[in-house]
């Protein structure tokens, strides 16, 4: 670095330096010469910004490149000055005012000239990147002055719009603006972005346009170029004057170029663009559906069809391997095998970016069929993106292009280029077994047993593959889970049949109405009265005592001696009318509920006879009291007799005697009928309608 500094400090280092060289050039001095080469090598390599400015200056450049055309290691002395002098030519598409800009140029050009043809085998690392750092810094300078020229631009853009322009004059302007926003890169990403943003409003995009309908390849590389610039920067400038577009868009062009022969590099390019533009994760915006809308809408069926009218039919023999004429194109364009392998590698991309309207479009015009019959071309690089096509649709797992695929016999095409190629390892067969492997590992059961019962004849002679195997296997275990289920649903069904039979029972017995219920244990109650009442016929003097004893006016006998001298006060007479009122309001009452419940007219025939049977109880009960009463009566006589000693005693004995056996008999007779009647209804819900007073020596039950 202390040579550095005493050549920079000293102003008349090189000037006398350049001077020996021209004197010694002018002797054809050799030696000297090589000893000067080496000297401004050695220079070049102290890597010194300083030195580089005053060596790379207009004053000095051209002589520093002349004592760097004397390299001892080369037997012939290089002519860099002469060709630099004559061969290169500084073209102006547009006239440049700026003098600094253009000694900028100038450097930039010879310094560039000076480390990829003079010194690459000599430069190092440090310096390699000192020199780029330079051109890097030019280049920024005069794109940065260029574009604070607003006359410049606009002059640039009129020019190019003009209709009297000469095709020469027109392909310089494109080269020159697509050298301009390729040199914008140097610029800071700020000013980048404002550049292309007045590029866009200065209205390059119409110029991009005309440029990609031109038949000349130079030019419209350039044109795809700068749109792939434009996309890099900012994708939604293009897609915002797509969108903003009417009739013929530059979409249009782009998709019409991507199918035509430009050359190898051209279709890249434009399947590129097309990438961008529709890349749904850089989408943001207003525009994100409508550029897919258009896309779907105006230009994916034709993609479509050039596939299959590029395509051989399945009676027609194979065509070239180069070439194929499109169906339906005027121009008669080939379509080469490069493009429609771009062409197969945009509708991937589609399926991956855009899954449901691509979807749609698949189901509603059968697309994916006419995509398949690339697997009848010669080149098995297409028959290959046609599996990976399918692969492609299939990894999505979309229920509906599954069931598509099985109802169309989809797979058929793949199946037979498999079985066509054999035993030949290749792209072919690793890509269909690695499909294969897809949809067992992921369990896509319709595709399983689709693959297996359609073409298990034809996989026959490959089972010896492990894919192939085991995706047979998924199928057998397919069908045992399904036996299983059968067998095991069986059971279920029993189980479910019987369960729905006791279901029925149970809501047979609650559906089944109270009265049934009374019926029946109304019927049980009088069979077990008859039997009570056998038994009573055969104990009949046994109650023949028991009721021919004298009754007590409580409800317990004591064996007092004062049971004889007792005598109850008169009963209050009953009043049946009452009992009757309240009868009829029980029953009118019954009837309401039942009538609230809405029975049907069995069941109102039952209600009768309820009411029947209660009116025949009270009757009967009437009947009792009448004949207690009668028995009271006698009972209240029994003092009056008393008087008359033993003989009245025995008289009314007798006369008790007389009467009771009337009286038990009335008794039985009436508890058996009250029984009887009383039967139809249940225990819990008998109603006594007869009032007992407290009086009562007992109750009739």
């Amino acid at each position: 670095m202390r040579v550095a500094e005493l050549i920079t400090q000293d102003r008349d280092f090189f000037p006398k330096l350049l001077d020996i060289f021209r004197m010694c050039e002018d002797l054809e001095n050799l030696d000297d010469l090589h000893m000067i080469f080496k000297l401004v090598r050695g220079i070049i390599l102290l890597n010194s910004p300083s030195i580089f400015d005053k060596i790379f200056s207009d004053e000095f450049i051209l002589d520093i490149i002349g004592a760097l055309e004397y390299d001892p290691e080369v037997a012939k002395v290089q002519k860099h000055r002469i060709f630099l002098k004559d061969h290169v030519v500084f073209k102006e598409a547009i006239p440049i005012k700026n003098i600094s800009v253009v000694s900028r140029i100038h450097q930039t050009y010879r310094i560039g000239y000076l480390k990829d043809v003079i010194l690459p085998r000599i430069l190092d690392d440090a310096t390699l990147a000192s020199l780029n750092t330079i051109i890097h810094t030019n280049n920024a300078a005069v794109i940065s002055l260029l574009k604070d020229d607003a006359c410049f631009i606009q002059d640039l853009f009129s020019r190019m719009r003009s209709p009297n322009i000469s095709m020469e004059s027109k392909r310089e302007l494109v080269l020159f603006l697509h050298e301009f926003c390729t040199l914008s890169k140097s610029l800071p990403l700020v000013q980048q972005l404002r550049l292309f943003r007045d590029l866009s409003g200065e209205g390059v995009f119409e110029i991009v346009s005309d440029v990609l309908q031109s038949q000349d390849r130079k030019i419209v590389s350039a044109g795809t170029d700068i749109v792939i610039l434009f996309l890099n920067q900012d994708p939604n400038l293009l897609r915002s004057y797509i969108v903003q577009q009417e009739g013929n868009s530059l979409l249009g062009l782009l998709v019409k170029g991507m199918v035509t022969d430009f050359g190898e590099q051209m279709h890249c390019q434009f399947l590129e663009i097309l990438r961008i533009l529709m890349d749904s994760f850089t989408m943001s915006g207003a525009h994100r559906d409508v550029i897919i809308e258009i896309f779907y809408e105006r230009h994916l069926d034709y993609l479509v069809d050039v596939i299959a009218s590029s395509c051989p039919s399945r009676s027609a023999t194979r065509t070239s391997p180069n070439s194929a004429v499109v169906g339906g194109n005027t121009e008669g364009h080939r379509i080469k095998p490069e493009i429609l392998l771009n062409v197969c590698e945009l509708l991937c991309f589609c399926v991956v970016h855009h899954p449901y309207r691509i979807k749609c479009n698949f189901l509603m015009n059968n697309a994916i069929e006419k995509i398949l019959t690339m697997t009848r071309r010669s080149e098995k690089f297409l028959v290959v993106a046609a599996v990976r096509f399918m692969r492609t649709i299939i990894s999505r797992n979309d229920e509906h292009l599954i069931r598509h695929v099985v109802k169309f016999n989809l797979l058929k095409p793949i199946i037979d280029a498999f079985v066509e190629n054999g035993d030949r390892y290749n792209m072919l067969q690793s890509g269909v077994l690695e499909l294969l492997e897809h949809i067992r590992k992921e369990n896509l059961k319709p595709l399983v047993i689709y693959v297996t019962e359609s073409f298990s004849d034809q996989l026959m002679k490959f089972e010896h593959f492990g894919s192939i195997q085991a995706f047979k296997l998924k199928y057998q275990q397919y069908l045992e889970s399904a036996d299983m289920k059968l067998s095991a649903s069986v059971p279920d069904m029993r189980k479910k049949a019987e369960g729905r039979g006791l279901e029925k029972e149970e809501e047979d017995y609650f559906n089944e109405s109270d009265e049934e219920d009374l019926v029946r244990r109304t019927k049980h109650a009088h069979s077990e009265h008859n039997e009570e009442s056998k038994d009573d016929v055969a104990n009949g003097s046994e109650t023949g005592d028991i009721s021919s004893r004298p009754k007590s006016g409580g409800l317990v006998d004591y064996a007092d001696d004062d049971d004889e001298d007792f005598n109850p006060p008169p009963k209050e007479p009953d009043r049946p009318v009452d009992d009757d009122e309240l009868l009829t309001i029980s029953t009118v009452k019954r009837k309401l509920v039942n009538t609230g419940d809405g029975k049907h007219a069995d069941g109102e025939v039952r209600k009768r006879q309820k009411i029947e049977t209660r009116i025949t109880c009270a009757k009967i009960s009437a009947l009792t009291n009448l004949a207690s009463k009668h028995k009271d009566s006698l009972a209240s006589s029994s003092p009056s007799c008393e008087a008359n000693g033993v003989l009245g005693e025995h008289a009314t004995h007798s006369d008790e005697h007389q009467h009771s056996p009337d009286t038990a008999e009335t008794s039985r007779q009436v508890g058996g009928d009250c029984i009887k009647a009383m039967g139809s209804l249940s225990s819990e819900k008998a109603v006594n309608t007869t009032k007992t007073n407290d009086s009562e020596p007992y109750s009739v039950r």
